[in-house]
Formats: C-alpha cells, sequence, structure tokens
C-alpha cells in the first residue's frame, strides 16, 4: 500500500507548537494551496489543507515558518473519526508532515545564513557569491 502525500502551499497562519504530556513536540498548521485548474467563470480555487508535524519536523516548522510562507510538505494522508460536543460523530483529514521544505526564498528583509536547516528540512545556500575559481590551464591535459 502506498500513502503519499506532496502538497506545496502558503501557510495561513503561524505554526501552534504544542507539547503532549510526554513532551514530544507537535505543530499544527494550514497550507493554502491553490488548484491548477480556473473554474467556469474564470477563478482559481485554493484548498486549505491541515498539516501536523511532530517532533524534531515540528520544531523546525515552528522555528522558521511563520503566515504567508511558501511551504512543500512531503507525508501521508491521516483521516481521523471523532466525537463533537454533541455527541456526532466526525471525520477530518489532514496530512501527517515528514519532511517540510522552504517553497519560497528567504523572506525579505532577513539577514544572510536565516536559513540554517538543523533537521527536517532544506537549508537555502548563505552565500549569494560564488566560491569557485577558474582552474589555469598549463599544459592542455587533462588529469583523468
Amino acid at each position: 500500500m502506498l500513502n503519499k502525500i506532496i502538497i506545496m502551499g502558503r501557510l495561513t497562519r503561524d505554526p501552534e507548537l504544542r507539547r503532549t504530556a510526554s513532551s514530544t513536540a507537535v505543530a499544527g498548521f494550514t497550507l493554502a494551496v491553490d488548484r491548477d485548474f480556473k473554474s467556469q467563470n474564470g477563478e482559481k480555487s485554493t484548498d486549505f489543507i491541515d498539516v501536523v508535524a511532530w517532533r524534531n519536523t515540528a520544531e523546525f516548522v515552528a522555528k522558521y515558518f511563520t503566515k504567508g510562507r511558501m511551504a512543500v510538505v512531503e507525508g501521508r494522508l491521516q483521516i481521523r473519526d471523532w466525537k463533537d460536543k454533541d455527541g456526532n460523530n466526525r471525520r477530518s483529514a489532514e496530512v501527517v508532515a515528514e519532511n517540510v521544505y522552504f517553497g519560497d526564498s528567504k523572506r525579505d528583509g532577513a539577514p544572510a545564513g536565516d536559513y540554517a536547516a538543523p533537521m527536517g528540512g532544506y537549508a537555502a545556500p548563505v552565500s549569494t557569491t560564488s566560491s569557485f575559481s577558474e582552474i589555469e590551464d598549463e599544459d592542455g591535459d587533462l588529469p583523468f
């Protein structure tokens, strides 16, 4: 069986970091994901997808992502059954994030190196200058 989801969208609010009774980090957030097609009246539709991240990924998301940031989430779809306050059976779908990556460039005005991603994500380049230099070709022979 395969249950793999990859979504890309903008956070609708800052991630909410909480801890379980056993101190496990969990972060919840919602991504606004635009559909690839337009409706008959020419308007784009957007899906609002709930995401939950656990442990190091939760801490990473809470530290580096804020409302409006573009994120790429890789994970699995989870369906949960629950009862509301009136005792009615309800069902919720959410993505359980395994990896979260930056989907946009660094924030406006953020200092270089702001994306030091310790775990669970992509670390964007810190420097905009190239560290490559040209090698002089003395005799024209390739070394291999």
